[in-house]
C-alpha cells in the first residue's frame, strides 16, 4: 500500500511577486494563497516507482498548481518524476509545455520540465524577444532585450528557511552596499575595484549604459548580501577566448556580507544564478564564467555545481580559468534541490 511522504513542514513559492505557502503534513498538502487563505488541498504519497500527487479539492488550478509542483519536488528531491491525478485540462496544459507526459494511461510530471517553466521562479517573465542582429565594438550579435527592473527571480531555500531573490541593481538604493562590499579586503583581492563612492557610481553608470550587462543584487528575505553581473558572452571580452554562441551568458559575483559566506549559502546562490539565466532566455544553452585561475575555492564550487573547467588563459588583467555549464546538465541533474555540500567562495 502507498505510504504518505513526510517532507519539510513548509515550502514557499513566489509567483508574479505573490507568495504561496505549501504545508505538508504527513502527505496531506495544503496550499495557501497570497491572502493567507486555503486555496487547494492535495495528497502526496510514495508510490511503487515514483511519488504520486493527487488534487483533492479547491479553486481552479492555476498559480497554486505550479506552486504545488515546485514544492512536491522540493519535498522529495531524489525523484525526477511524479504521477499526477488532477483535472484533465490542467494536465493537458502541462503536457503542451513539456512539463508532463502520458505513460501507460497516467500523467507523469517531469522535474526537468517543471524547472524550465518561468511561473514558479521568475517574478516578471519576459515575453520572447524577436531575433534581430546588430553590431557592438565590431562584433555582430543578436540585439538584447531592455534591462529588467525590480525583482526578477525568487526561490525558497529549504536548508536556510529563507527566500533568495535577484533584483535589478538600483543606483540610488544599492550603491552604498556595493561601495562597502568593494572595499572589503576579501572582495577587493579578487575584484580590485576598491575606492570612493564616486568611483563605484561611475563604474555602475558605465554598466547601466551597456546593454551587454545586467547588474543584479542577491537578497535573502529582502536583505542584500551579494552582487552579480550577468552578461551576454558574444559581445563580451571573453568571446575571443572560446567559440562563443549567440545566446551564451556569463556572470561575475561577489558575496559582500561575511555572514552569508559558507557552504549553505554558496549552494543556494550559485545554482539560483544559473537557473535565472537559463530561464531568462530559453535559447541560452551554455553559461560561462572566468574566475581568476588562483581562486581555487571558486573553481571547486563551480565543478561541484556542474561546471566543467575547460582551460586556463590570459586576459590582459589576469590569468583566468574558463568554466562552462550546459543547460542539459543543469536541469537533468537538478543539483540545486539537494542539500549543500560545497565550500565557500566570496568572489569571482
Amino acid at each position: 500500500m502507498d505510504a504518505p511522504i513526510d517532507g519539510p513542514l513548509a515550502h514557499a513559492v513566489r509567483i508574479a511577486g505573490r507568495d504561496w505557502r505549501i504545508e505538508n503534513h504527513a502527505g496531506a498538502v495544503a496550499v495557501a494563497g497570497p491572502d493567507g487563505q486555503l486555496h487547494s488541498r492535495w495528497e502526496l504519497r510514495a508510490g511503487a516507482d515514483m511519488p504520486a500527487l493527487r488534487w483533492r479539492d479547491g479553486q481552479t488550478i492555476a498559480d497554486d498548481g505550479w506552486a504545488t509542483l515546485a514544492a512536491a519536488f522540493a519535498f522529495h528531491p531524489r525523484d525526477g518524476r511524479l504521477a499526477l491525478d488532477a483535472p484533465g485540462g490542467w494536465c493537458k496544459s502541462l503536457e503542451a509545455r513539456g512539463a508532463a507526459v502520458t505513460e501507460d494511461g497516467r500523467v507523469v510530471v517531469l522535474r526537468t520540465g517543471v524547472l524550465q517553466q518561468p511561473e514558479p521562479w521568475l517574478t516578471q517573465p519576459r515575453p520572447p524577444y524577436a531575433e534581430r542582429w546588430t553590431m557592438s565594438h565590431g562584433r555582430r550579435h543578436p540585439a538584447r532585450p531592455s534591462r529588467p527592473h525590480g525583482e526578477v527571480y525568487a526561490r525558497h531555500i529549504p536548508w536556510l528557511g529563507k527566500t533568495l531573490s535577484l533584483t535589478a541593481f538600483d543606483l540610488e538604493s544599492d550603491l552604498s552596499d556595493l561601495h562597502r562590499w568593494m572595499n572589503d579586503p576579501v572582495v577587493a583581492h579578487f575584484w580590485q575595484e576598491e575606492g570612493s563612492l564616486a568611483k563605484q557610481r561611475a563604474y555602475i553608470e558605465g554598466l547601466l549604459a551597456d546593454p551587454r550587462v545586467d547588474p543584479l543584487v542577491l537578497r535573502l528575505d529582502g536583505r542584500a548580501f551579494g552582487y552579480v553581473e550577468a552578461y551576454w558572452a558574444k559581445e563580451d571580452r571573453i568571446a575571443p577566448y572560446y567559440d562563443a554562441r549567440d545566446y551564451d551568458r556569463g556572470w561575475h559575483v561577489l558575496i559582500g556580507e561575511a555572514d552569508c559566506r559558507g557552504r549553505p549559502f554558496v549552494t543556494a546562490w550559485q545554482p539560483s544564478v544559473a537557473h535565472y539565466l537559463f530561464l531568462d532566455d530559453p535559447r541560452t544553452t551554455r553559461l560561462v564564467i572566468e574566475p581568476r585561475a588562483d581562486n581555487h575555492k571558486m573553481r571547486r564550487n563551480l565543478q561541484k555545481g556542474g561546471y566543467a573547467i575547460l582551460k586556463e588563459f590570459d586576459f590582459p588583467h589576469k590569468r583566468a580559468a574558463l568554466g562552462m555549464l550546459l543547460r542539459e546538465r543543469f536541469f537533468d541533474d537538478a543539483a540545486w534541490l539537494r542539500a549543500p555540500e560545497a565550500p565557500d567562495s566570496s568572489a569571482s
